[in-house]
């Protein structure tokens, strides 16, 4: 157990305490910091247009006609969204929709109060075809570099710029302390000091500083999440810190002091709470703190809905959230419920006018640094930086900095490109493996290698090096090669995944290929030699893979810029081209139940520590690592959270036709399948299934290469959260199974499903219907002959006792 958590078992948990000092003085000035004009603006304003500037939309659901009408301060793309619904948008789409925003926005006193427009461009300008793609920052970690990351963050600026944006939603300074949380690396340590000291260059970086702060050639800059969310238990997603007052503060708070300082605009409040108190209505952090300890500036922005996860709150209302602190909501759907039921809450003065003025000064004052009062319009930025050549330089650097290497027995690297390399694993030829998540959509999978631009796989970065040194490369599915090879690299890792989807219940590795360790452990035992190249968003246990290999490198998520690799791994005239500088920013585990590892740690026993790293020089023999034989028993698995969760994938079949599903909106052929994400309770939680009428049997599954064993699990039973829209009382049939023999069926009442039901499927009815349930490949699957429309929004296996009752056999 960490030290700081140690404070927990010795001192209360109690709420703020006057003795805990968050003191900080601003150091910012600004070119521009308007008052008078500020003033002027806000007097000028109806409380109707004052709620507008606090508001934020998604593209999906707000037109420039809505800002127009309802003169409407922001908007923003989400990890999904594009000008136009459309992925593919071209720069020039982008910034004909922020002129279309731009010229909607709302004039006051004859000077116009400027949209502000946020995206999520945490390593690049990812929601954007052809952008310069960096390391995720776990990597970026690797590098301890603060001038690379400084020069990234002006990069990204520009990209950004180039679409007519000036606001990021970047960057996250959280200290992950639980590798189980699916955000893990988009912290770049378990150190708050290294987080400190990198998310001070990324701001800077995108923001300016001096005489460029704020200027024509930078954007605005949002700290985030605050606070505590890299803390939560079991490393759950949006869940719940639970540390001191003191803890929070030199943990968690950190890093906040040194983005502060940097003058970064805006902080996002975060969606985890503190000792059970949700942060987005905690006025003690987010006001009593931030805003008068810490004297911060700027403005305080929520995240997706976080606002309605406060109690008594709504998506659509919610005025503790706003009096607690949060200026600009984030509502990406219901924005104009929340805006009508705002403005009743500030003229019944459930919300006061003077906090509603707070917000709006706050908000103004922001844009009045960034120049949208003196002329400065976002839409006109002339440059197109998207994937410029300099940009993609820089990746490349940087992908070299962030390769840490963890083994490299007999000094086995650096090869000789001129021998014949093998290549195994499919991960050397997707993308989207190398890139992860928040990479052109939230989640990142769905991305196909056509989707970048000027972009290389792995293999075909290793190829281009082999070739110009006159060497062969030859890439295998099963291990067997046409020509012997000399050495062999072994691509692998995780598959993409964002936020709670990468939640894990522990850290031991989940293949999605079950076939390559034994192929990796084949070529080993053949004497060839093997580097193992590691994608992953976070340390793992995969102590095999290490052992079957003579040299391993972790990659993490290294963007798009993947010929980095090459420049290291390769020699260059029979020297060494590039050396490993890299350094672990996490601590790498050793068996399962370290989720909860750091440096700090009393009883600190990682197998690397933190800031391990092999050089070129390193002589450094390890040694055959013990094999992690815990056996994990879960009273729960996640089979879909508004998608298929990792490593399964959903399909279709249409009269006995399979088809995998590749992207959230899918339609079949024939569009008798169609297939959409929605937001029910958070952010692309559900999704609805419409098999139109026809005679043809349809089906909507979830499957996986490596099977399920349920055998551990003393009652397992299915629980299904799902809707029927369909009045007519179609048939529905839910099914599991392990092949063609060995599925298990039963039938679902759709008469009363037609509100948002939980449905608990024992295991023993699908058994007793031929299922085994020691070996589940399909994981779930729907299907009917008639038309029907429903909507999914979990599908989980559970251990024990059910809430509601089960259905009969």
């Amino acid at each position: 157990m960490k030290k700081l958590f140690l404070i927990i078992l010795f001192s209360n948990i109690s709420l703020l305490s006057a003795q805990e000092d968050w003191s900080r003085s601003n150091v910012c000035e600004y070119k521009i910091d308007d008052d008078y004009l500020i003033e002027q603006l806000i007097k000028a304003m109806s409380i109707e247009d004052k709620v507008g500037q606090v508001i934020q939309g998604d593209l999906d659901f707000v037109t420039p006609a809505d800002v127009k009408k309802y003169k409407l301060g922001s908007v923003l793309n989400g990890g999904n969204t594009s000008p136009n619904g459309d992925k593919y948008s071209s720069v020039e789409d982008w910034k004909n929709l922020s002129k279309d925003f731009y010229e909607a926005s709302p004039i006051y006193k004859g000077i116009r109060v400027p949209v502000l427009w946020g995206t999520d461009a945490v390593h690049g300008h990812n929601n954007v075809i052809g952008a310069t793609l960096f390391p995720h920052n776990i990597g970026l970690g690797a590098t301890r570099n603060e001038e690379l990351i400084k020069s990234i963050g002006e990069v990204i600026a520009l990209e950004v710029l180039s679409t007519g944006v000036a606001w990021t939603f970047a960057p996250t300074i959280a200290v992950p302390q639980d590798d189980r949380w699916g955000r893990t690396y988009e912290g770049f340590s378990e150190d708050p000091i290294l987080v400190s000291k990198l998310g001070k260059a990324f701001v800077l970086g995108l923001q300016g500083e001096g005489d460029t702060l704020l200027d024509k050639n930078h954007v605005i800059a949002t700290a985030k999440h605050f606070m505590g969310d890299g803390g939560t238990l079991k490393g759950v997603d949006q869940g719940n810190t639970i540390i001191s007052e003191k803890g929070l503060r030199q943990l968690h708070g950190y890093p906040y002091f040194d983005a502060l300082d940097a003058c970064a605009q805006t902080v996002m409040a975060s969606f985890n709470s503190w000792n059970g108190q949700k942060l987005h209505g905690y006025k003690e952090l987010l006001t009593d703190i931030l805003k008068q300890d810490m004297q911060f500036d700027g403005f305080v922005v929520g995240d997706w809905n976080g606002h309605g996860q406060v109690d008594g709150c709504s998506n659509s209302k919610c005025a503790q959230s706003f009096n607690a602190g949060v200026d600009m909501f984030m509502v990406p759907e219901n924005w104009k419920e929340l805006l009508l039921n705002t403005i009743q809450q500030v003229k019944s003065g459930e919300i006061s006018e003077t906090r509603l003025d707070e917000a709006v000064r706050s908000i103004l004052k922001v844009k009045s640094r960034l120049g949208l009062f003196d002329g400065r319009v976002p839409h006109e930025f002339k440059e197109n930086f998207l994937g410029h050549p300099k940009h993609i330089a820089l990746a490349r650097q940087a992908v070299r900095e962030s390769l840490v290497l963890l083994k490299n027995n007999n000094k086995f690297l650096p090869i000789d490109p001129r021998q014949h390399v093998g290549v195994i694993g499919n991960a050397a030829n997707k993308i989207s493996s190398q890139t992860g998540g928040w990479t052109i959509t939230w989640q990142g999978r769905e991305n196909l290698n056509e989707d970048f631009i000027n972009t290389k796989t792995i293999y075909q970065a290793l190829q281009e090096m082999i070739l110009l040194s006159k060497g062969t490369i030859e890439f295998s599915e099963n291990g067997k090669f046409e020509k012997n090879p000399d050495v062999v690299i072994g691509v692998f890792g995780e598959e993409p995944y964002a936020e709670m989807l990468g939640d894990l219940k522990d850290i031991s590795f989940s293949p999605t290929d079950p076939k390559f360790l034994p192929l990796l452990e084949s070529i080993d035992a053949q004497g060839i030699p093997i580097l193992s190249i590691f994608l992953s968003g976070r340390p793992l246990v995969i102590n095999k893979y290490i052992n079957a290999s003579d040299a391993f490198i972790a990659a993490w998520l290294p963007g798009t810029a993947v010929e980095g690799i090459a420049d290291v791994i390769f020699t260059k005239n029979n020297k060494i081209n590039y050396d490993f500088s890299g350094k672990l920013s996490y601590s790498w585990p050793k068996s399962s139940d370290q989720a909860v590892l750091n440096y700090s740690d009393i009883e600190y026993d990682p197998l690397f520590p933190y800031g391990f790293g092999l050089t070129y020089e390193s002589n450094f023999q390890l040694e055959k690592i013990q094999i992690d034989d815990v056996v994990s028993n879960f009273d729960l698995i996640n089979i879909f959270l508004g998608t298929a969760s990792i490593p399964a994938r959903e399909f279709i079949v249409l009269n006995k036709d399979p088809q995998f599903v590749l992207k959230d909106n899918y339609s079949s052929n024939d569009q008798s399948i169609r297939i959409t994400r929605f937001d029910y309770q958070r952010q692309d939680d559900a999704k609805n299934i419409i098999f139109s009428e026809n005679k043809l049997l349809k089906t909507f599954g979830i499957s996986a290469e490596l099977p399920i064993n349920l055998t551990g699990m003393n009652s397992p039973f299915y629980e299904i959260i799902l809707r029927v829209n369909t009045l007519s009382n179609p048939s529905l049939y839910f099914s599991v199974g392990c092949g063609d023999d060995c599925v298990g069926s039963i039938a679902l009442n759709t008469k009363s499903m037609t509100n948002w039901s939980t449905i608990n499927v024992p295991i023993s009815c699908l058994e007793k219907d031929g299922l085994d349930k020691s070996k589940i490949q399909v994981r779930a699957l729907f299907s009917s002959k008639e038309a029907i429309n429903f909507d999914i929004n979990s599908i989980i296996i559970r251990d024990g006792n059910a809430t509601g009752s089960m259905l009969s056999c």
